[in-house]
């Protein structure tokens, strides 16, 4: 792999920054060189949030990323604020639990996952992020599976550990839902 890029995006409270924190770590747990760039505002929830995570073999040239490989869009004003700025041919990962226009591009790959839905019925709405975070790495192939649950040990504050097994699930959830084209779960959307 030479670079790959992925744009993370939605309101501040989704997890937009630890899922990209996420795939900056376990890159560069795979010995790949990484950037990592934040964006957001100065509101503690509901403001705008997005950062940029840079993977590359030899060194990152610019954590700057004017058109990702890729995208993860947690709400609606995320894929009118960047699903145009992914490159053609790349991916998006969208969560329709919140998206309702999940086509909104037929020159990419568009992954819809009912991120949030899966995440209450797997008993936290908060770990939609890591169900949108498995989706990512199984149709994307930038990450493997395996490297997630090192890098959420590394990423999360030891007082969150406890949660590592229900994050685990919900990556595990998004990545099924893929590999089979179905909802792992049922029930509410």
């Amino acid at each position: 792999m030479d670079e790959h890029s992925v744009v993370v995006a939605g309101s501040g409270g989704q997890g937009v920054l630890l899922l990209g924190q996420t795939i900056a770590c376990a890159a560069m747990l795979l010995g790949k060189h990484v950037s990592w760039f934040p964006m957001y505002g100065p509101e503690m929830r509901g403001g705008r949030a997005a950062c940029w995570v840079v993977i590359a073999g030899e060194g990152v040239g610019s954590p700057v990323v004017a058109h990702p490989d890729d995208g993860i869009l947690l709400d609606s004003i995320a894929v009118g604020e960047r699903a145009d700025t992914v490159r053609s041919g790349g991916t998006l990962v969208l969560n329709a639990s919140l998206i309702h226009d999940v086509s909104p591009r037929d020159d990419v790959d568009v992954v819809a996952v009912r991120a949030t839905g899966l995440a209450e019925q797997l008993g936290d709405v908060r770990v939609a992020n890591m169900v949108m975070l498995g989706a990512y790495a199984e149709r994307a192939g930038a990450l493997p599976l395996e490297s997630l649950p090192d890098a959420l040990k590394r990423v999360l504050p030891k007082r969150h550990h406890q949660f590592i097994p229900l994050n685990l699930r919900a990556i595990e959830a998004g990545a099924k839902c893929v590999r089979t084209g179905n909802e792992p779960l049922t029930g509410k959307p």
